[in-house]
C-alpha cells in the first residue's frame, strides 16, 4: 500500500507507526491555522466593542483563562472569544470549553463572565453570560433567520455589558 508523497506503507505495526507519525507532523499546522483564526476573531472583537464604546484592556501572555477585560467605565468583565464557520445539519457548531490534557473543559463564573462567540458568514456576535452554559464545551447556534436554539436571544446582546 502506498501512502503519502509515495511512503511505502504495510498493514501491521509499521503502518500504525507511520500513522503516529503523519498525525504528529500534520498536526501542528491544524493547531497554526486555529490558532490564527482565533486571533483574528480576537482581532474583529477588540474593533466590535471599541466602536460600541467599550475600553478594551488584553492580559499579558496567555496564561489567563479569558482573552479580554471589557471597560463600560462602571464595570470590567471578562471576555473570552470563540469564533465558528462550522456549519453542519443546520446550526453553527462552537467549541467552548478550553484544553486540559487533551480534553475539553467548560469555563467556570470563577475563570470568565462571558462568552462571546463571533459566527463568521453571518458576521454575528452572541453575548453569552458564563452562567448560561451549564458546563457545556460545544454549543450550537443556528442561523439568524431561525428560531431554533438556546442562544438566539443572545445574538447581538451587547447591552449585557451594561
Amino acid at each position: 500500500m502506498e501512502g503519502i508523497a509515495g511512503t511505502r506503507v504495510g498493514i501491521g505495526a509499521g503502518a500504525i507507526e507511520w500513522l503516529w507519525a503523519e498525525a504528529a507532523r500534520v498536526r501542528p499546522a491544524r493547531r497554526r491555522e486555529t490558532k490564527r483564526r482565533g486571533e483574528e476573531a480576537e482581532l474583529v472583537f477588540q474593533l466590535a466593542a471599541v466602536r460600541r464604546g467599550f475600553k478594551v484592556s488584553k492580559p499579558h501572555g496567555d496564561s489567563y483563562r479569558y482573552d479580554f477585560v471589557l471597560d463600560n467605565g462602571e464595570r470590567l468583565w471578562r471576555v473570552q472569544v470563540k469564533s465558528t464557520s462550522n456549519f453542519h445539519d443546520g446550526a453553527y457548531h462552537v467549541n467552548c470549553g478550553r484544553r486540559l490534557n487533551q480534553s475539553a473543559v467548560p469555563y467556570k463564573k470563577s475563570q470568565i463572565d462571558f462568552l462571546v462567540v463571533y459566527v463568521v458568514p453571518e458576521e454575528s456576535w452572541y453575548i453569552i453570560p458564563v452562567a448560561d452554559l451549564e458546563r457545556r464545551v460545544s454549543l450550537l447556534i443556528y442561523p439568524k433567520e431561525s428560531s431554533k436554539g438556546l442562544y438566539g436571544t443572545y445574538r447581538e446582546a451587547w447591552s449585557l455589558f451594561g
